[in-house]
This record gives C-alpha cells, structure tokens and sequence, in this order.
C-alpha cells in the first residue's frame, strides 16, 4: 500500500525556505509508478498535543502551540533555528523572508499533519503488513528543540502513539537515511531513563541507523558543542558508521544490522518485532543535491539493493513495516524510492496499485 496526499506535501519555498527539496518528489514517484495511492482522511487532527508531549520536552510542545511566554515569537525561533535559518552572525541563512507567501509559525500545522501521516502509515502496515508513505522522516529533532530540517520527530511520536494504543509492543527503527538518526536514538534512551520502554512493560524500542561516519551531525563542529547524554552522541542500538568509500560494504553491513537488532531482541526475551519503521532516506543517492551528504554516493542499484534487502528480510520473518519517505534532495530525489517500490510491488504500466 503506498500512502500519499497532496495537501501534506510542504513546498518550503512557500515560507521562504530556499532548501533543495522538490514538493514534486511524490508526484514523480506516482506518474513513473502509474498507481493510484491511499488517501488518508482527516489526517492533521490525527496527532494531537499529548502525542507529541509523550514524546518531547512540554515547554518545547508550549512554544510550539504559543503557549510559551513569547507567545507566537517561541515558534517561529523553533522553526528558524530547526531549518537552521539564521547562521551564527545573525543573518538570514538560505531564508528569503521576503519571497514567502505563507507565514512561517504556519509551518507547524502542516508539519503536524506529516505526522500523521506517519502514524496512518504505521496502522495501515499493522493491518495490511506493509505501508508506504510518500513523506515523513524528521529524525533528527530532539527531546527540546528541532534541528536539521526536523521541527518534530514524527516517526518517535507515531511509534508512542501505536505503542500507547496497545497497537503494538515491540517495535524496530530502521534508519538509512544519509544522516546519522541522533534525534530518534536520544529520544529512545530518554524514553528509557524515564521508564516509558522496556523493564518490565510490553513497549520497548530498538534503532539502527546506518549512515555516513562524518558531515553533519557528526562533524567536528558539532560534536564540539554536544553535550554528554545528548545527541548526536548518544549511539543508536546498532550503530554502522560508514567511512566514504564504504559503498561496496553497505549491504553487508546492513544485513548484519539487522541481525543484530534480531540478537538484541532475543537478548532482551522479546520475539520479533510488531511493526518496523523504515526511515527510507534517499540522500545516500549519488546524484542527491544536498552537499552534506556527498560522503556517501550509492548508485541507483544499490540503493534499491539496500531496500529490497530490508523488504526481503523482514517479508521472510512475516514483520509488517511501514516506510516513510525521510531525506531526499534536488531533482532526482525520487528516483530510488520509485524504482524499489517497483521492484518491491510488482507495479508496471499496466497495473493500477490500491
């Protein structure tokens, strides 16, 4: 099942934004597809504030619903400082104000209603086995603050929310993002300091994150102004830094990875996993227009190797999983993700996918 809804789709120029990301991505990915998606109803009222106060800091969750004692001033410092959009002298930082027509603080609705998205996609996959949603996939925002293009970290909120419903117990988090997942590894480790996951209770979390071994978050600069406990120190359960050069070793090191989260799962007296959340970041592609990314440059091949790897995997133990769409830029963002879906669905131009 592949989710999509136009009205989700955030053009970031629309708020003055100058970021390389192409609100056509998922369109694309449909026309070369041919398939008509699922359409979710109604989903910005899907996650509300106590979704995500369970999972980040409430005077965070205060500013961004104006509650702060700044008023609506603590959203729009949220959003500049989560899309990095004013540097350290102070000025405007691939930000053109004067082009936006939308205001900034209503970013934040349309980020909510990412979410959801998010979160449908994770109970459709419960139900149907396996969902893919054509958005989502900020894991970089923290328990406190948005950072690296990611206000709210939609796959932590959509995981406590299923977890809390009694949707399911045990989950895995899959991240092959570009970018190491720092924000969805502190979110689990505060979770877990605060009691919310594992000792005891059904709901527990584990998280891979195979990225590139330096570029940000994991750039001398920033690692200079981390603080201890906080990411991007804080260490996913499977951790698989790759140096550049590295491509050849990817799926290798990705297939161990994913055994090591079955290891750990064992370890821990939990079976296999409810639900796999797949953060299915395209930036690892080599023609991504993003330059912090360029330490790592899959082909075409290996990156639809790299998800059908996970596809198979997790299709032979019979796990659901639902996938969320996550970084990807410039023009030719969408390339890899159609391609696995097509390889993944058997989709060609004589078939229509519901």
């Amino acid at each position: 099942m592949i989710l999509y809804d136009p009205s989700l789709v955030t053009n970031c120029r629309d708020y003055g934004i100058m970021l390389p990301i192409s609100p056509s991505r998922g369109e694309k990915i449909l026309e070369f597809l041919d398939v008509v998606p699922e359409r979710p109803e109604k989903a910005d009222s899907l996650v509300t504030r106590e979704d995500i106060e369970r999972v980040h800091d409430r005077n965070f969750a205060a500013a961004l619903y104006g509650d702060a004692p700044e008023g609506a001033r603590a959203l729009e410092k949220a959003l500049l400082q989560a899309y990095e959009l004013i540097d350290a002298e102070g000025k405007p930082h691939r930000y053109e104000p004067e082009k936006a027509v939308k205001p900034l603080g209503g970013l934040f609705d349309a980020i909510r209603a990412q979410s959801a998205g998010t979160y449908l996609a994770c109970r459709m996959a419960l139900e149907k086995s396996f969902c893919y949603y054509l958005g989502g996939g900020m894991h970089h925002a923290r328990y406190d603050y948005g950072t690296g293009f990611c206000l709210i970290n939609d796959i932590m909120i959509a995981a406590g929310k299923i977890q809390a419903e009694g949707r399911a117990g045990l989950l895995w988090i899959v991240d092959v993002d570009a970018h190491k997942g720092c924000g969805t590894a502190e979110l689990i480790r505060l979770a877990r300091e605060r009691g919310d996951l594992g000792g005891g209770s059904s709901r527990e979390m584990l998280s891979l994150s195979i990225h590139m071994a330096g570029g940000w978050p994991l750039d001398a600069e920033t690692l200079a102004g981390a603080a201890p406990g906080r990411a991007p120190l804080v260490p996913s359960d499977v951790e698989i830094p790759l140096e550049a050069g590295g491509e050849g070793r990817y799926s290798a090191e990705l297939e161990r990875g994913l055994r090591g989260l079955e290891e750990l799962s064992a370890a821990r007296g939990r079976g296999i996993p409810d639900l796999v959340i797949v953060v299915d970041g395209a930036d690892p592609y080599e023609h991504d227009g993003l330059p912090s990314s360029a330490l790592l440059r899959l082909t075409l091949e290996q990156c639809v190797e790299r998800d059908m790897l996970i596809f198979r995997y997790l299709s032979e133990r019979n796990i659901a999983s639902a996938w969320i769409m996550a970084g990807g830029y410039g023009e030719r963002a969408w390339e890899p993700t159609a391609h696995f879906l097509r390889a993944a669905t058997g989709t060609n131009a004589s078939r229509r996918y519901q």
